[in-house]
């Protein structure tokens, strides 16, 4: 059992002693010492080292000792246990109806023990109710003088514990803030590289969508003038298609033109071919009348030859007499060589080819541009027809008196007997003349085709030549020996040398009289007045180069 102290003492030790007990009686007492050495006494020397860093705890155990208080009151005998981390609180607390009226208060200096009561005391009966509440009232304040000397001295040792443990807290923390801001700065560094990077890529993507789009600009921009350039093409072409347009209306209209021309050609046609019908009808009126005469003509022939041979005897004797000087003096190669002899005057001569017994007829020009010109081909009139075969042409067909063509054969023989000059006489049907000359002119046999060849050209007809080139192969409409799949001579209806076709033949169609019409199978010296030129007169003619 613990000491208990009178109330005297108590007031002066309990400064002392914080297990002071608070007077009343016996059980009382006891209950009360019980209850300050289980919260003060024991706990003390634990709670003095693990509440000084916790104050927390020393406020729950001062709820703890309120309560176990209150429950004094109480009218039975309990018992509360309080559990507070590693310590366990106890509280049992007095059984009211068995205590003991509390004797008067005495201020002594004796201790006050736990004996048993007198008889006197125990004899008398106080009310006990008082005597409670002034135990109750000792024990209120006994606790209030403890709660706050516990309280001074939780303040004295806590706070400086505290500030300790703040300054460790605080110094903790700034170690921790210190090293958190250097992870932020070392993160937010990664963060800025990261980001740098991702500048620099978003920077050279914005680069290359700004090269993109500058080459889509740029290809667009492109596009346009192109679009404008098509748009002015389309346009160009528009004008070009109405032009096209207008010029096929006017073709239309020439061809209508011309067809109505043709058509009425025709019918001149028609009127003569009636007119040589007629005619024909007369001649041969005529050719039987001639017929019914033909014994009367018969007995004059009879006449006529006896007077010819009569002649011809008186002829034979006088060819006797001046054969050989004559023969001497006739014997012409060309007719230069007639021009040379003194005869200045156009007409019909004979001369003698070359390395030949064989004498011709030709017609000489003795005027123009000196004279002294044989002519190998003459058209003025279309009265003879030049779409011949190859052996006509070889052998010369027509007057040459008229219209005519010399012979190939003839032509070769004389231009390869020495150098000659080939010249075209050329008059259109309004009158105007023109020439064109070769300085060097021949054609080769027939196993070469007739070829040509003609060097040195000059003249008016032309600033080129409309003759075709050297070595041109000639061409009938029996024989074709051009370089084009069509037939040039049976496509112009004449012989010429045909290359692939030309520029130029002065053996087509006779075509009199002025017309429109373009005609490709007639007279054409293209380079003279163009493809419509109308020819109504030609000539070619040789002479020596040394004439």
């Amino acid at each position: 059992m613990f000491p208990v102290l009178q109330s005297t003492d108590w007031v002066k030790t309990k400064k002392q002693s914080p297990c002071a007990v608070l007077p009343g009686s016996a059980s009382l007492k006891t209950t009360v010492a019980f209850l300050a050495c289980s919260i003060v006494r024991r706990p003390c020397l634990f709670l003095h080292l693990q509440f000084l860093k916790l104050e927390m705890g020393w406020l729950l155990a001062l709820g703890c000792l309120a309560v176990a208080v209150a429950v004094v009151t109480g009218s039975e005998r309990r018992q509360h246990q309080v559990q507070h981390g590693p310590c366990s609180y106890t509280f049992i607390l007095p059984e009211v109806e068995q205590c003991q009226p509390a004797r008067d208060f005495q201020e002594t200096n004796s201790l006050q023990r736990d004996s048993p009561s007198s008889p006197e005391t125990a004899h008398a009966k106080p009310p006990w109710q008082g005597s409670k509440l002034e135990s109750l009232e000792n024990t209120t304040e006994n606790s209030t003088q403890w709660l706050q000397k516990l309280e001074s001295y939780i303040q004295e040792n806590v706070r400086s514990e505290m500030a300790e443990m703040q300054r460790n807290v605080i110094h903790s923390q700034t170690a921790t803030m210190l090293e958190i801001g250097t992870n932020l700065l070392s993160q937010s560094a990664e963060h800025t590289r990261k980001l740098t990077d991702v500048e620099t890529q978003v920077l050279n993507q914005t680069s290359r969508l700004e090269v993109q789009l500058l080459e889509y600009y740029l290809s667009t921009t492109r596009l346009e003038k192109q679009l404008v350039q098509q748009n002015q093409e389309v346009s160009r072409l528009k004008v070009k298609n109405s032009l096209l347009e207008q010029r096929f209306l006017d073709m239309e209209a020439r061809h209508s033109q011309e067809l109505q021309a043709s058509q009425q050609e025709k019918e001149q046609l028609q009127e003569l071919l009636d007119r040589q019908s007629r005619l024909v009808t007369l001649l041969e009126g005529q050719l039987a009348s001639s017929t019914r005469n033909s014994t009367l003509l018969q007995r004059q022939q009879a006449a006529l030859s006896d007077t010819v041979q009569q002649l011809l005897a008186l002829v034979t004797h006088c060819n006797e007499i001046t054969s050989s000087s004559k023969e001497k003096v006739m014997i012409f190669r060309d007719c230069a060589d007639i021009y040379r002899y003194g005869i200045t005057e156009n007409g019909i001569y004979s001369i003698h080819l070359t390395n030949s017994t064989q004498t011709i007829k030709v017609f000489c020009d003795m005027k123009t541009r000196g004279g002294g010109w044989t002519v190998l081909q003459h058209r003025f009139d279309g009265s003879v027809d030049f779409h011949r075969s190859w052996e006509e042409y070889k052998m010369g067909f027509g007057d040459p008196s008229g219209e005519h063509w010399l012979g190939n054969d003839f032509i070769h023989v004389l231009t390869t007997s020495q150098d000659y000059t080939l010249q075209v006489q050329l008059k259109d049907v309004e009158g105007n003349q023109a020439y064109s000359q070769y300085n060097n002119f021949h054609i080769d046999g027939e196993d070469k085709k007739y070829s040509v060849h003609a060097h040195g050209f000059s003249g008016t007809a032309g600033h080129t030549s409309s003759l075709t080139r050297t070595g041109t192969m000639f061409s009938t409409k029996d024989q074709d020996n051009d370089r084009c799949s069509c037939k040039c001579a049976q496509m112009a209806s004449g012989g010429w040398w045909f290359e692939a076709c030309g520029p130029s033949n002065l053996n087509g169609i006779y075509y009199a009289g002025v017309s429109n019409v373009m005609r490709y199978n007639g007279i054409k010296w293209y380079y003279w007045k163009g493809p419509s030129l109308i020819v109504n007169m030609t000539t070619m003619m040789v002479r020596p180069v040394n004439f």
